[in-house]
């Protein structure tokens, strides 16, 4: 095992993901759909999949992915138990920059600007931003300039 993030792979193999599907509660679930359905678009994200509170006899869901597959969902729950940090894929490092600037003007807040973090690895790019509910949520290119 790596104890060094200098060791990490540029881009991780196809299908190597460990997970399936990830939830964060929002307070608002319209609010945050909007937000996510904006901040989103640049990665090639949207939503894919819907579930109501009639359906479910609870809270509404709603499903964010690509190709027809949910992968992040945002849900009514109340205000939120605590924060998430929540980072997902960008092609490359223009999507980074689209996907900060596309979540700002939908709402959110600066938690950092799109650039390298070599304290990662040297071709870390990312950009992070507050979502309405004070989630962290990140873009992120491993790919080199």
């Amino acid at each position: 095992m790596s104890t060094s993030f200098d060791a990490m792979p540029p881009d991780p193999p196809a299908g190597t993901s460990i997970l399936d599907h990830l939830g964060v509660t929002v307070a608002d679930v319209a609010r945050s759909r909007a937000f996510y359905e904006r901040a989103l678009a640049p990665l090639g994200i949207a939503v894919v999949m819907e579930v109501t509170a009639a359906e479910t006899g609870g809270p509404a869901f709603a499903g964010f992915g690509r190709a027809g597959k949910p992968a992040f969902w945002i849900g009514d729950g109340g205000p939120p138990g605590g924060r998430v940090h929540v980072a997902f894929v960008a092609a490359d490092r223009a999507a980074v920059d689209a996907f900060h600037a596309a979540a700002l003007a939908a709402g959110g807040r600066d938690n950092g600007p799109p650039g390298l973090r070599p304290h990662y690895h040297p071709g870390y790019y990312a950009a992070f931003v507050l979502d309405p509910d004070g989630h962290n949520i990140e873009a992120v290119c491993h790919r080199p300039a």
